[in-house]
């Protein structure tokens, strides 16, 4: 039950994230980069959620 509660709320703090990232007023290639920067945390936060990343 902890897993998939850490999973969840790992996908609302992305998607939460990228949704307040839309609403900001940045040009292109910021905003851009600022979308792989979220998305690369979110998925290492997963991977550390599920046990597949240690190093952390």
């Amino acid at each position: 039950m902890k897993l998939l509660l850490s999973v969840v709320i790992g996908f609302l703090v992305v998607f939460l994230c990228l949704y307040l990232l839309n609403k900001l007023p940045i040009k292109g290639r910021a905003k851009q980069i600022a979308r792989v920067v979220i998305v690369v945390v979110g998925v290492l936060y997963l991977m550390r959620a599920l046990g597949m990343l240690t190093g952390f």
